[in-house]
């Protein structure tokens, strides 16, 4: 008799242990396009085996649902999200900035763009000027010209100083959405170390993962498995965003203008951070974007400054000593934002050299002469303007090409990781069908053995117990 209630357990647990295998595989067909999912599969045990009269006999069979997932691979991809995400938003700022001097895939000719028209203009109206030096309308168009210069530096700096000030405000946007994703890290810390300290904890897992991939999108990070299946997750520069059920919020704060962001612990950790969104946006806003600022004045300030001394060397219309023309700043520094025509006067414009009367053209001459001086870095200004846009055009290509291949290794891992943890439908449709038919098979041998049960207790008459 013990031997046939025992052959009864463990058809029943065979009956349980095909049923969660059969759970396991409807669930993976479920959630096969449920973000973040993992897939699971059926992990088989046989159970203790119980000595009866004498005899070991196993006691069954027992499944569980396990996760596939490869944690070193996890982590591969979610390092290469943090590298795409940095080339990504470099390369997105970058392109704003090739829209601002007018560059394109197809024309990178300094001639082209607005700034690049404005010099040529200035310089060709001089020359015009010393060609017919008294002529009142060729003087008013040195000056038309000159204005139009001015507003070309104007409109580029403002256009850059705008574009810092959206990229701060991005800086504003992502720390805020860097806080909730370390919060609800912190939280799925929590359940997971209480519910499969452990183990593996399934979906609660799925979701925290798919978290960090989110966080590491914006952010790069440095991650470290801690007791009770718990993560810490600090920046580049290690401070600290989740540690255990706890997180720490960064902060954003206003340093010269730009909005920097300090850590929980009250320091300025901008400098160093890389990595995702966040780590493309502040390489472009304090490396990238000042670098062309920078130029930008000094190119301003070198022409003003020149054009300035030049015309204070001749004889204006009226026959006085020259003044300057435009505007200017100290020092190169804010110069591009800056400069303005200094006069509305025709007359204003020293054509004359000293010793020539009114009508002369020598400082004119000297005057268009400039435009193939080295005014600026040892280069004329349409030589170091063409430098700049050479420079900003390379720099956007590179970002492309960087985060194309950052992209297509992102791809790959990721398809190396699903080969791994998403669901297939043809496996899941094989597994059905082997869970079934042993669920079938347990099922008959319950059968069996209720019948077998009813046969001892009937001692062979069939209609005393069915």
């Amino acid at each position: 008799m013990g031997s046939l209630i025992s052959l009864m357990n463990i058809a029943q647990q065979a009956l349980n242990a095909d049923q969660n295998a059969l759970n396991v595989t409807s669930n993976n067909v479920a959630n096969q396009n449920t973000p973040g999912y993992t897939r699971e599969v059926v992990a088989w045990q046989t159970t203790d085996v119980v000595s009866l009269s004498g005899g070991g006999y196993s006691a069954g069979v027992s499944s569980t649902a396990v996760s596939q997932r490869d944690r070193v691979l996890e982590q591969e991809v979610q390092q290469q999200i943090q590298v795409q995400g940095q080339s990504g938003a470099l390369q997105s700022a970058l392109q704003q900035v090739e829209d601002i001097f007018g560059l394109s895939s197809t024309s990178t000719s300094a001639s082209t763009t607005a700034l690049g028209s404005a010099v040529d203009s200035f310089f060709s109206s001089l020359s015009s000027l010393a060609a017919n030096p008294s002529d009142t309308s060729t003087r008013q168009s040195v000056l038309a010209a000159a204005s139009k210069l001015a507003s070309a530096f104007n409109s580029a700096s403002n256009q850059l100083t705008q574009m810092t000030s959206g990229l701060n405000q991005q800086v504003t946007s992502v720390v805020g959405q860097v806080n909730s994703l370390t919060s609800t890290i912190a939280s799925l810390n929590k359940q997971i170390s209480s519910t499969s300290p452990n183990g593996d904890a399934g979906p609660l897992e799925d979701q925290r993962q798919q978290a960090i991939e989110k966080l590491s999108a914006l952010v790069g990070l440095d991650q470290i498995s801690t007791e009770n299946n718990g993560i810490t997750l600090t920046t580049s520069n290690g401070a600290v965003l989740v540690d255990g059920a706890s997180s720490f919020a960064l902060q954003t704060t206003l340093v010269s203008g730009n909005t920097d962001v300090v850590s929980s612990t009250g320091q300025d950790v901008t400098s160093g951070l890389t990595g995702g969104q966040l780590g493309g946006v502040l390489e472009a806003r304090d490396q990238q974007i000042p670098a062309y600022a920078s130029a930008l004045d000094n190119l301003a300030y070198a022409i003003g400054t020149q054009v300035n001394t030049q015309n204070e060397a001749g004889l204006d219309g009226n026959g006085n000593p020259g003044a300057a023309l435009f505007t200017l700043t100290p020092t190169a520094t804010g110069a591009a934002a800056a400069i303005q025509v200094a006069t509305s006067d025709p007359s204003a414009v020293a054509a004359a050299a000293v010793g020539e009367g009114t009508s002369g053209n020598g400082n004119a001459t000297a005057l268009s002469g400039l435009a193939s001086a080295a005014l600026v870095g040892g280069q004329t200004a349409n030589g170091f303007y063409a430098a700049l846009l050479s420079q900003i055009g390379n720099d956007a290509a590179g970002a492309t090409t960087d985060n194309t291949a950052q992209q297509a290794t992102l791809t790959q891992l990721t398809s190396q990781r699903d080969s791994l943890s998403a669901v297939s439908l043809d496996e899941e449709a094989s597994n059905l069908t082997e869970y079934q038919r042993s669920y079938e098979a347990a099922a008959k041998m319950f059968t069996i053995a209720d019948t077998l049960m009813a046969d001892a207790l009937n001692l062979g008459v069939e209609s005393a117990v069915s």
